[in-house]
């Protein structure tokens, strides 16, 4: 039998916990390639764990820049509400074997981090501002 890809690991996963979407967890896996790809990481190529802030950090910048001011709507319609939800589909991934938890890191970790309010409809003002889209 095949293994199984890595899309096709995420389905189940989604099928199994319905409280998000698929493409909740496919955004995991594109805001932490987003995050190491960034040139202000300073993680070798071996070693891709990063920190719980870093991680929510690089989602909400990469949510903004790749939906703008529709990024809440977005994850809200996937069924992500909170940091906390992100931190139930990190964890996911981690008892699936398809992440690697560090020592030190806790679901708690991502309990209140920042509002999804402030965080994107507040925080892409200043993006629309700096591209000159906002007088």
């Amino acid at each position: 039998m095949a293994a199984l890809t890595l899309e096709m690991k995420l389905e189940e996963i989604a099928r199994a916990d319905r409280r998000y979407a698929l493409e909740a967890y496919q955004f995991v896996f594109e805001a932490l390639d987003y995050v190491l790809a960034h040139p202000g990481c300073r993680k070798s190529p071996a070693s891709r764990h990063i920190t719980v802030t870093e991680l929510l950090e690089g989602m909400r910048r990469f949510g903004l820049d790749h939906y703008g001011p529709l990024a809440r709507c977005v994850f809200e319609s996937w069924g992500v509400y909170s940091t906390e939800d992100f931190g139930e589909i990190v964890f996911r991934l981690i008892d699936s074997r398809l992440l690697h938890q560090g020592e030190h890191d806790r679901k708690e970790d991502f309990s209140g981090a920042f509002d999804f309010r402030e965080a994107f409809d507040e925080g892409y003002r200043p993006l629309l501002e700096a591209r000159g889209g906002s007088h």
